[in-house]
């Protein structure tokens, strides 16, 4: 009977499953390897900080709907900040040394940070959507379903387009009646709409900001993480069948937001 329905007082331990987080560090490798425990443990945490962001993002998008923009300006600024913790994660990875990776990597098989549910989740949900990536990493019913369901979502962008235009500044109805299930588009006239909101609205210009920081976190972290996999096993393929660096190497510089980036010389 578990502490909760005995009556007993709840405890940190209880409160926070100690004993069952703990568990679940479980090294494939022989002895184990020293260095596999480290591996498991980041990767655990990064699945929990995905878990927040997405929890955190889709907030924002509440706090859009409503056209509450101070709080969702600083909702997006702890998932900031939340990036920055994990870009600070790879300092700890990378003070394992390549040989220490393969000492176990072996016995990875099939699995792959490629496969990461989560992290296709938060990339729909910033509006960079694929439906190709699916067969890739829905490998439960459950998992697929998640994924299907952020893939017709309508994205941040998407809430902070329709915030925009409810303030009545004119965004296109091209932008407004987007497919759900591709992912976001540069437009042109929403960029000269964009412009005129930084020079006469800035509380909006100052939300703008915010994703800007959310987009350039998100392009920080894939640039540390490729320069961490290139530093630990260089060219090789990826574990999973994946290309590795190569692949990895074609997401960086391309950010969710592109209209946000693209109005810079015009300010």
């Amino acid at each position: 009977m578990s502490a909760e329905n005995s009556g007993a007082p709840l405890t940190y331990s209880t409160y926070l499953k100690i004993d069952e987080l703990l568990s679940l560090q479980l090294p494939k490798s022989d002895g184990p390897e020293h260095d596999e425990t480290l591996f498991i443990i980041i990767h655990q945490v990064y699945e929990l900080w995905f878990k927040q962001v997405l929890h955190e993002l889709d907030h924002a998008i509440f706090l859009l709907q409503k056209d509450q923009q101070v709080s969702a300006s600083k909702t997006l600024k702890r998932v900031l900040t939340i990036f920055k913790v994990m870009v600070s994660q790879m300092d700890v990875l990378e003070t394992m040394t390549p040989l220490e990776f393969m000492s176990f990597r072996e016995r990875l098989e099939s699995g792959s940070g490629f496969q990461s549910a989560q992290f296709r989740e938060l990339e729909f949900l910033l509006g960079y959507k694929r439906e190709e990536v699916l067969s890739e990493v829905a490998h439960t019913e459950n998992v697929r379903q998640r994924l299907d369901d952020r893939l017709a979502t309508p994205s941040l962008w998407s809430a902070f387009c329709s915030h925009l235009a409810r303030r009545g500044h004119g965004v296109p109805d091209e932008v407004l009646n987007a497919d759900h299930f591709v992912s976001t588009q540069p437009n042109e006239q929403l960029q000269n709409v964009l412009v005129e909101i930084y020079r006469h609205d800035v509380s909006s210009a100052e939300l703008c900001e915010r994703l800007v920081d959310l987009d350039e976190g998100l392009q920080e972290w894939r640039y540390r993480h490729v320069k961490m996999v290139e530093r630990t096993i260089g060219v090789k393929p990826g574990t999973g069948g994946s290309s590795g660096v190569g692949y990895l190497l074609s997401t960086l510089g391309q950010p969710v937001f592109a209209d946000l980036w693209a109005i810079r010389a015009r300010l």
